[in-house]
């Protein structure tokens, strides 16, 4: 089943999406990259900061949904729509970067390796995952779509670092790695907040496999649930924990 993306309500909270972004591009060292390309640049909000530091590279963005691209395009990022799984590294590709998308990928534990071998030498491989797939907004998440016949996305889909460590340190690579996780803790506000911030991802399959009434039925159960895991601060406003997975390898030239 294919996925479809709202960039508006996605974009409603750019700022604190960005941060794991922002923090990712910091650790790469690259200076004067050839190409630099986006992996699954969403509405291209993140990819024009690619082309703000690098304003000599080709920028590619690539992204595998329609509304995304369309969204990216509409923005000035000119996006192509492909699967992630179908793209190879141009020769001249000096930095990858994708931010939030291999989750969505099963088979990316493969590709990652495969991708690092065709890079030219001195190329940098960057990537960013969540890490919270345990978290009651996932497992409240996963058990209520399990009872209506939906699978959402769990912690199989997403390894610990240690694993991504492993696989981008392949001695036939000899690449210079960095692995790191953080755990942001996003401020969120307004109504039912939690439920909000999932609907422009995490809810995205639940929302494409039911009926707009079974849908608004399930949100209508998971919305006490979530607030119940997480309750509001003194000042209406609600803490969550947002774990993130980074690796960052570096070829040698």
């Amino acid at each position: 089943m294919t996925t479809t993306w709202d960039p508006a309500l996605y974009l409603d909270f750019d700022d604190l999406r960005a941060r794991p972004f922002r923090d990712l591009v910091a650790r790469i060292r690259a200076e004067g990259p050839r190409r630099v390309v986006d992996l699954g640049c969403g509405p291209g909000n993140m990819t024009a900061t690619l082309a703000a530091r690098w304003p000599e590279a080709i920028i590619d963005a690539i992204d595998s949904s329609a509304e995304m691209v369309a969204a990216a395009r509409a923005n000035g990022v000119p996006a192509e729509r492909r699967a992630v799984e179908d793209w190879t590294p141009a020769p001249d590709t000096d930095v990858v970067v994708t931010n939030a998308v291999l989750q969505w990928v099963p088979t990316h534990r493969e590709l990652i390796p495969r991708w690092l071998a065709a890079l030219p030498p001195g190329a940098t491989f960057a990537f960013q995952v969540p890490g919270n797939g345990a978290a009651p907004s996932h497992a409240l998440t996963r058990a209520l779509a399990a009872q209506r016949g939906v699978t959402v996305r769990g912690e199989p889909d997403v390894a610990a670092p240690a694993e991504y460590a492993e696989l981008m340190s392949a001695p036939d690579l000899a690449a210079e790695v960095d692995v790191w996780e953080t755990t942001y803790l996003q401020r969120l506000t307004g109504e039912d907040p939690v439920l909000h911030w999932l609907g422009s991802t995490t809810l995205r399959p639940v929302r494409d496999a039911l009926s707009a009434e079974d849908y608004a039925d399930f949100t209508a159960e998971l919305a006490p649930q979530l607030r119940a895991a997480y309750p509001p601060s003194a000042d209406g406003s609600t803490w969550f924990p947002f774990r993130r997975i980074f690796g960052v390898a570096r070829l040698p030239r």
